[in-house]
């Protein structure tokens, strides 16, 4: 059983349900953060010193924390080899698409765009705009990549989907004006059809406003 501990509201709480559910693994999820609290308690910084979110363990383990670690932690463990490749070039190619989607787009869209358009009542549009203009000129590379491909890494999900698509239900669900961007538009689409997806990512963010 995997022990999971991170609330469903949390964007890196998700990218890592997200990844728990298509990879089918059976789970126990305790709530912590934001209104729950919890995290500068000495229970929960014995799992983590750093008091963040999420924090896993697998079968009674060890605790594992950062989001990216777990997710290759999972990846390895219990995925196939079109979600995570065995071989090393294969697994590269994923790996960097995963890492320019945390650097990129995750970083450049949740504290620059996200929280200062849902938690503010009057943002700075001008630093909310120059902000989506740099975020969207990053976009327009993934926009590029996924004209020829289903997914990030070619065509099957992979650990690269989980890193980039989990931002996408937030960016297309806030009201901002958004680039024409079509394969991304279309890739989107593809994502909301995946059960694990909708369970997981596609959830109300109303308790994060104001």
């Amino acid at each position: 059983m995997l022990e999971i501990w991170g609330r469903k509201t949390s964007s890196n709480v998700q990218a890592l349900m997200w990844c728990v559910g298509e990879l089918g693994l059976a789970f126990k999820r305790h709530d912590l953060g934001h209104r729950f609290g919890g995290l500068d308690t000495p229970e929960f910084l014995s799992l983590n010193p750093n008091g963040t979110i999420p924090v896993i363990r697998d079968n009674q383990g060890a605790p594992i924390w950062e989001t990216g670690a777990i997710l290759r932690y999972l990846a390895s463990r219990y995925a196939d080899d079109s979600f995570w490749p065995t071989e090393v070039v294969a697994r590269t190619a994923v790996d960097q698409w995963a890492e320019w989607a945390k650097i990129n787009i995750a970083l450049q869209f949740t504290g620059p765009v996200f929280w200062p358009v849902v938690r503010e009542k009057s943002p700075d549009w001008k630093a909310v705009s120059g902000a989506l203009s740099n975020l969207e000129a990053k976009l327009s590379i993934a926009d590029a990549q996924l004209a020829a491909n289903d997914y990030l890494a070619g065509r099957d999900l992979s650990l690269a989907d989980i890193q980039f698509g989990h931002i996408l239900f937030r960016y297309f669900s806030i009201d901002i004006p958004r680039a024409d961007l079509p394969n991304l538009r279309s890739y989107y689409e593809r994502l909301t059809k995946r059960q694990s997806f909708r369970d997981h990512v596609m959830v109300a963010f109303d308790e994060l406003r104001p």
